[in-house]
């Protein structure tokens, strides 16, 4: 008797812990949101963050308090001897918080870790080239997100796409855009929509799009998006978001529906943004 009443207990337990943990977290993260923001790290972002001074009040106070959150979420960890510092927190911290601004409430749940290097660095990777035949090489990579809880990044890239925002290449925007595809633990170019009704008409407008860059790659057409899109869907959902934040015009111009639908889903309009000294 005394066992099962243990054990009922232990059961009620847990159900509470679940069903409590989320209230816990979502009011840590609105304390966390609400602090002041340091004056010291809005001088750092405002240096290293070209688009900052575009955003809209609004867009600044909410990307401050997603900052926040992420920074005291997240952990950064230095390879090849690197150290880690404040601005490069920050300056990571700010371009993937942008992503954040449709204010879904995830903070890229499967992420814990972010190992950051001094530049290029190397893995091994095994392909097939025939039939029962694997090659082993070594590639240079600058980053790349995986589904379990870790990104990697060079942070001389991190700065050199900074420094060219407007170029649409960004290897933050990149890896976290595959964050948000791989949130349902699968990377296909789909990350999750706010209604059902929304994946027929996501999957129309992004297969189409996706096709048209596979189609002018091949034929040596000049694209707004970089070519590395046409890889496959996943590649496609992180350099169609490269090109929606650095190049928003273009895209728009040529891709109004794949526009609509990244601006649908991040609830957001680079389009707006003031252009400042850089332009868009």
């Amino acid at each position: 008797m005394i066992k099962t009443i243990i054990f009922f207990l232990i059961i009620g337990l847990i159900i509470t812990g679940i069903l409590i943990n989320p209230i816990l977290v979502k009011r840590r993260r609105n304390r966390l949101k609400y602090r002041p923001f340091p004056p010291l790290w809005n001088a750092i972002i405002e240096n290293n963050l070209p688009i900052y001074p575009c955003l809209s009040p609004d867009e600044l106070r909410r990307l401050q308090g997603h900052i926040q959150v992420f920074l005291a979420e997240k952990q950064f960890i230095g390879c090849r001897g690197l150290q880690v510092t404040e601005e490069m927190k920050l300056t990571l911290a700010s371009v993937a918080c942008l992503l954040l601004l449709n204010e879904r409430g995830q903070y890229f749940p499967r992420l814990r870790s972010i190992l950051v290097y001094p530049n290029a660095y190397f893995v091994q990777e095994t392909t097939s080239v025939g039939n029962y035949v694997v090659e082993e090489r070594r590639v240079a990579r600058l980053g790349e997100s995986w589904t379990t809880d870790q990104l990697v990044v060079s942070w001389e890239q991190v700065k050199q796409d900074t420094t060219n925002w407007r170029d649409g290449r960004n290897v933050v925007l990149h890896e976290f855009a595959h964050q948000l595809d791989q949130e349902d633990g699968k990377a296909e170019g789909v990350p999750i929509l706010q209604h059902n009704s929304d994946y027929p008409i996501w999957a129309k407008v992004m297969t189409e799009a996706y096709q048209q860059l596979c189609n002018d790659v091949l034929q040596g057409v000049k694209t707004v998006m970089d070519s590395y899109g046409a890889t496959n869907p996943a590649e496609f959902f992180a350099v169609a978001t490269e090109t929606f934040f650095e190049k928003p015009h273009q895209l728009l111009s040529n891709h109004p529906a794949l526009y609509e639908q990244l601006q649908r889903y991040y609830q957001l309009n680079p389009v707006q943004w003031a252009s400042h000294n850089f332009g868009f």
